[in-house]
């Protein structure tokens, strides 16, 4: 049998991190570049079908070669805009506001030599603004095809004018797509699959970690996040997808590779760092792999885990901390259950004796949330009595404490998870209350 040849489609960008009072700005090749950084660092040898700027082309073929790329194949020309992608946040603690610079004046002017597709296989492809239905139709016919429909595919339509041609379909929780499609309930999009004719669905939920589905028999492989200090997760997911996409192995097994490789993607931009330790994970057995544990917070389960807010979030102030913190709880679909929204503000002058209503709601409250997640600035004595109730209630507490101000033996030690750092605190929320699911699953 003749070796196959796996190639990864798509456009290259320069990714901009944009400069922040604590960090420097930071430039890199982004867009189909990420996935071929994936699949150098797994060992793997592979191909580029490239649309690329012109003042791009050289840079992006001699960097590639350098990291693994046997063959660059410039298949068009992005004219009328750089590719330049400007990023707000590259933790993902919310909405990473990327800003896609020029984007209504890009155009993709497909390449006049003759390109010959048909050598490849498997295919994992990166939706652009070029012609995706031409692509496909120049691969050879029974080709492995994985499509990652995370960016640039806005609509069912496009996916279903590609049917019978597509193996494997990977979508982000992120992407519009989703939000269209599935956001409330999963069954529309695996409906979409099964119509292409896609054999798996791979749903990448972020730190929720991955369900992997079969069409045909409707099984579902949950892949678990493993959750650190996140470094940079632009990129990660395409990592995700080019492993998936080109691994010799079961579908399942592919998942659980693509998850270890995007797991070490997010913590380094380093490719010597990269590489050592994607080759220090893949060796390890992927049945090893699977018993490790992690989280597994599905999407759709997020919002019936509902989160007490406990924090001075009054009128009267004007906190940014609380409403970063409540937009990247709602960014990643829980219900945040606002106290002091919902059952009413007591004016600072209030009577005491007019206070027990508010007392017995907001409890009422806390007992019917999951979880609490508290931010006591100020060391505002309603939320730290608030973390005490939850505590003695056996709810976790994650303490988000942005101004370092409780480091004190009872809140630190009794919070569940305690950081001056939202993305921190945002993988102690998604822990404890993956730990909470399992446990009612049992």
């Amino acid at each position: 049998m003749p070796e196959t040849i796996p190639i990864l489609i798509g456009e290259v960008t320069v990714d901009f991190t944009m400069p922040t009072r604590t960090t420097d700005a930071r430039v890199r090749l982004g867009g189909v570049v990420h996935a071929a950084r994936g699949l150098w660092a797994s060992g793997r040898n592979y191909s580029v079908g490239a649309f690329c700027p012109a003042y791009l082309v050289e840079q992006a073929r001699n960097y590639l070669a350098q990291h693994g790329c046997q063959e660059f194949v410039l298949l068009g020309e992005v004219t009328g805009a750089p590719n330049v992608i400007a990023i707000a946040d590259v933790k993902e603690v919310g909405h990473q506001g990327y800003e896609d610079i020029l984007r209504d004046e890009r155009r993709v002017v497909p390449s006049c030599d003759q390109v010959d597709l048909s050598r490849f296989d498997p295919v994992v492809i990166f939706p652009g603004r070029y012609d995706l239905g031409e692509v496909i139709n120049q691969l050879k016919p029974g080709a492995r095809v994985t499509i990652d429909a995370a960016y640039d595919v806005d609509g069912a339509d496009v996916l279903r004018s590609l049917t019978g041609r597509i193996d494997s379909l990977v979508i982000s929780t992120s992407s519009i797509l989703f939000s269209k499609l599935a956001s409330s309930d999963v069954a529309p999009l695996l409906d979409l699959a099964k119509s292409i004719g896609a054999k798996q669905l791979l749903l990448k939920e972020n730190r929720g970690g991955s369900r992997l589905f079969d069409v045909g028999t409707g099984a579902i492989e949950y892949i678990t996040a493993t959750l650190d200090v996140t470094m940079n997760s632009v990129g990660v997911g395409d990592a995700f997808t080019a492993v998936f996409g080109t691994f010799d192995g079961s579908a399942r097994d592919a998942a659980w590779r693509g998850m270890q490789v995007a797991t070490v993607y997010s913590q380094t931009t380093w490719p010597d760092d990269l590489q050592r330790d994607i080759e220090r994970e893949l060796r390890i057995p992927i049945d090893v792999v699977r018993g490790l544990g992690g989280v597994t917070l599905p999407w759709h389960v997020r919002p019936g885990l509902q989160i007490y807010l406990a924090a001075p979030d009054f009128s009267y102030t004007d906190h940014i901390e609380i409403n970063a913190a409540v937009a990247a709880l709602e960014y990643h679909n829980f219900r945040v259950r606002r106290p002091v929204k919902e059952n009413g503000e007591a004016k600072r002058e209030a009577p005491i004796e007019s206070l027990s209503p508010y007392y017995f709601s907001d409890v009422q409250l806390l007992r019917e949330c999951a979880a609490v997640f508290a931010i006591p600035i100020e060391r505002d004595p309603g939320t730290l009595v608030e973390i005490g109730i939850a505590i003695e209630m056996g709810k976790p507490v994650v303490t988000f404490d942005p101004r370092s101000e409780n480091r004190n033996t009872m809140v630190v030690r009794g919070s569940t998870a305690y950081s001056s750092d939202l993305d921190v605190c945002l993988n102690g929320t998604f822990d404890a209350l993956s730990k909470l699911e399992r446990g009612a699953d049992r």
